[in-house]
C-alpha cells in the first residue's frame, strides 16, 4: 500500500505510493515537544478509561466526568497527531499516477499538491479560529469548562500542519515550482470568484466541478485523501453556495469527536503492542504445529492466523506484517511460489477486515449509526464465509505441494506451543465476546486488551522497553490523526452533497431501478469495488455511508447486511491491481515485485467476489446471529 522511493541522496522528495506506517520519513527534531505532548495525551486517555472501568464495574461508583475528559484529550490527540503525520509523511495519499511521470514533472506535481494542502489549511484556519472563539459561550456538561478548551485543538492543529507543510516545501522543492503552483492556485481562486454567481445559480450540477474534478484531480496529483475531500468541500461552499464556510468546521468537529471513535487509537496501539511483544508470532507458531503437516497446511495456517490475529490488532497492516515473515520461509521451502503467497496474503487480509475488532467496522458504526456489537457479531460470520472460499482455492493450488520431508509435530510440542500462545489466543475471544454480548463497550474492551497485552508481554514475551512504548504512543497519535482527519473532512463533504440535494436525487434514481433491492445491491457492489480501488476502505466508507444507507433502508435492506456487503466489496477493490493500494502493501511486506504477483491474485479475488455475491443475496448470513 505504499512503496517508498527514497531519493534523498539525489536531492529529490520522497514519493510513497500510499502511506500506512511503512517507509515514512523520520519526524523532525523540532516537533519533539508535540510528540511528547501527543504521547502524554494517549497515555492519559488510557489511564482515564481504565479508571472509569474500575470505578464503574468493580466499585459501582462511576465517575461521570471521565468520558468527557477522555474526549477532550482525544480531539487534541487527533489534531496534534495529524500534524505529526504531516511531518512524517504518513497521511494516506495515492501516488500511483505521479510515479508514472518523468522526474521533472513529478516534482512539480508534488510541489503543487503541497500548495493545495497549504491552501486548504490557510483558507480554513481563520474560520477555525472564529469557531473556537465562539465556543467560549458553551460550557461542557460535567467539567464545566469553556467549549474553547476543546475546540481550540482544531485551529492549533491546522496552524501546526500549515507551518510544517510550509517548512517542508521550502526545504524540499524548487522555489520556481512552488511559485508557479501558488500562481496557478491563485488563478483558479480568481476564476472561481468571478464565476461564483453563475456557479451558485447553476445549483447542484456545480458539484461536478468541485467534488468530482477538484477532488479526483487532487487525488491523482498525490494530495493526501483528507485534504482532497477538504479542498473540494471548501471550494464548493465558498464559491458554489451561499452557505458560510463556518459550517464546515462544525461538520469536521462533529466527525472527529464521536465518543465511540475513542476505541480507534486504543486498537491502533493494541496492534503496535501485538507486533512488539511477539504475541502474534506465538499464535502463528502454534497453528503451524497443528496444521503444518497436511497438504496446503501452511496456506491454512496463513488464513487462520490472519483470522485470529485480526481479532487483536484491528489493522490489515499489522495482520500482514505479523503473519508473512513467520510463514513465508516455510511455504517457500515446500514449493509454494511467492506470487501465490502474496495473493493469499492480500486476499486473506481483505477477508479478515470484517473480523472484530475491525477499525473499519468501528468507524462505520459511528458514521451510519449502527450498533458496533451487531457489526462485530455479523462480521465474524461473514469472515468465515470468505475464509472457506479462500481455503478451498488454496487447497486446490496446493495439490502438487511437496510433503515428503514434512512430519507431524509431536503432541508434546503442540502442548508446549499452546502454553506459549494460550494467553495471546485468549485475547481475540475476550474482545469479541465482551463486545458482542454487551458486557462492555468497544472502547472499554480495547483499553483492557492493551493493558492485558502489556502485562502478558512483560511476563511471557520479554516485555517492551519504555523507549519502545513511547515510540508506539507517538505512532498511534500520528495514525489516529490521519484517520480522524479523513473522517472529519469526508463527513463535511458528505454533508455538502446531502445539502445540495444529490442524496435525494440519487435515492429517487436508485429506488426506481427495475429489480428492486436486488438491482440496488448489485450496483452497490460494483460502486464499492471501484471506490475501494480509488479511495481505500476507510475514506470511501465515511463518504458514501451517509448517502447510501438511507436508500438501502428504504428498500428494506438490513443495515448490518448492507454494511457487510459494503466492507467486503471495498476490500476486494482495495486488493485489486493495478490501482488497489492494499495489493502493493502485500507485495512490499512479502518482498515480491508487484508485476510478478499481479497475475496470481485474480483467482483469489474471484473467490472473494463469489463470497460477496453469496453474502449479498443471502441476507440471513449477516443477520441470523443478531
Amino acid at each position: 500500500m505504499q512503496e517508498m522511493t527514497n531519493r534523498a541522496d539525489e536531492g529529490e522528495p520522497e514519493t510513497p505510493l500510499i502511506n500506512e506506517n511503512l517507509g515514512t520519513r523520520p519526524g523532525s527534531k523540532y516537533l519533539r515537544p508535540i510528540e511528547v505532548i501527543s504521547a502524554a495525551l494517549m497515555a492519559c486517555i488510557l489511564v482515564l478509561l481504565f479508571v472509569g472501568i474500575m470505578t464503574r464495574y468493580f466499585l459501582n461508583m462511576p465517575i461521570i466526568w471521565i468520558e468527557e475528559a477522555a474526549s477532550l484529550c482525544f480531539i487534541w490527540l487527533s489534531m496534534l497527531g495529524a500534524a505529526i503525520a504531516i511531518d512524517r509523511n504518513e497521511h494516506l495519499r495515492l501516488t500511483l499516477f505521479t510515479l508514472m511521470m518523468p522526474d521533472r514533472i513529478r516534482n512539480f506535481v508534488e510541489a503543487f499538491a503541497l500548495i493545495v494542502v497549504m491552501t486548504f489549511l490557510g483558507g480554513l484556519l481563520p474560520v477555525a479560529m472564529e469557531y473556537a472563539i465562539t465556543e467560549w459561550q458553551i460550557t461542557t456538561a460535567t467539567l464545566h469548562l469553556p467549549g474553547t478548551v476543546r475546540a481550540a485543538a482544531i485551529p492549533v492543529g491546522f496552524c501546526l500542519m500549515l507551518l510544517i507543510a510550509a517548512v517542508y516545501a521550502v526545504k524540499t522543492y524548487n522555489w520556481k515550482h512552488l511559485l508557479v503552483s501558488a500562481l496557478i492556485m491563485a488563478a483558479i481562486g480568481g476564476i472561481l470568484w468571478v464565476a461564483s454567481p453563475a456557479l451558485i445559480s447553476l445549483g447542484s450540477p456545480s458539484l461536478v466541478l468541485f467534488l468530482i474534478v477538484f477532488v479526483f484531480g487532487s487525488l491523482a496529483a498525490g494530495v493526501p485523501i483528507a485534504f482532497c475531500f477538504g479542498i473540494g468541500t471548501l471550494s464548493y461552499l465558498a464559491f458554489g453556495t451561499h452557505v458560510p464556510v463556518y459550517v464546515m468546521i462544525g461538520r469536521i468537529d462533529e466527525g472527529m469527536s464521536g465518543v465511540v471513535l475513542l476505541s480507534v487509537p486504543i486498537f491502533v496501539l493494541l496492534g503496535c503492542v501485538l507486533d512488539s511483544t511477539g504475541m502474534g508470532r506465538a499464535i502463528v507458531g502454534f497453528l503451524s504445529t497443528v496444521l503444518g503437516h497436511i497438504k496446503g497446511g501452511m496456506s491454512y495456517v496463513l488464513l487462520a492466523s490472519l483470522f485470529i490475529v485480526s481479532g487483536i490488532s484491528g489493522s490489515k497492516v499489522s495482520d500482514m506484517a505479523t503473519v508473512a515473515p513467520a510463514l513465508f520461509p516455510e511455504m517457500k521451502r515446500r514449493g509454494n511460489k511467492p506470487p501465490q503467497m502474496i495473493a493469499l496474503l492480500a486476499t486473506g487480509a481483505a477477508m479478515a477486515d470484517t473480523v472484530p475488532p475491525s477499525i473499519i467496522l468501528i468507524v462505520m458504526g459511528s458514521v451510519a449509526g449502527i450498533s458496533i456489537a451487531a457489526l462485530f457479531t455479523s462480521g465474524l460470520m461473514i469472515a468465515v464465509v470468505l475464509l472457506i472460499a479462500l481455503a478451498i482455492l488454496a487447497r486446490w493450488h496446493a495439490r502438487h505441494e511437496d510433503m515428503s520431508s514434512v512430519k507431524r509435530a509431536p503432541l508434546s510440542l503442540m502442548w508446549r506451543m499452546l502454553l506459549v500462545a494460550g494467553p495471546a489466543l485468549l485475547l481475540p475471544f475476550m474482545i469479541r465476546f465482551a463486545v458482542t454480548d454487551g458486557i462492555a463497550t468497544a472502547t472499554e474492551v480495547s483499553t483492557i486488551a492493551v493493558l492485558y497485552s502489556l502485562l502478558i508481554g512483560a511476563v511471557l514475551y520479554g516485555g517492551i522497553s519504555f523507549r519502545k512504548i513511547y515510540a508506539m504512543l507517538v505512532e498511534t497519535s500520528a495514525l489516529t490523526g490521519a484517520i480522524l482527519l479523513i473522517l472529519g473532512t469526508a463527513l463535511a463533504m458528505a454533508w455538502a452533497i446531502t445539502q445540495a440535494g444529490v442524496a435525494q436525487k440519487l435515492a429517487l434514481l436508485m429506488s426506481d431501478m427495475p429489480g428492486g433491492w436486488i438491482s440496488f445491491m448489485a450496483l452497490s457492489i460494483v460502486v464499492f469495488v471501484i471506490l475501494g480501488c480509488v479511495l481505500e476502505g476507510l475514506p470511501a466508507i465515511v463518504l458514501v455511508s451517509p448517502l447510501l444507507f438511507p436508500i438501502a433502508r428504504g428498500l428494506g435492506i438490513h443495515d448490518v447486511h448492507y454494511a457487510m456487503v459494503m466492507v467486503t466489496a471495498m476490500n476486494i477493490g482495495l486488493m485489486a491491481p493495478p490501482i488497489g493500494i492494499g495489493f502493493y502493501l502485500a507485495c512490499k511486506i512479502g518482498g515480491e515485485p508487484p508485476d510478478r504477483a499481479i497475475g496470481a491474485i485474480w483467482p483469489y479475488l474471484l473467490a472473494l467476489c463469489g463470497g460477496v455475491i453469496v453474502i449479498a443475496f443471502f441476507p440471513w448470513l449477516s443477520t441470523f446471529l443478531l
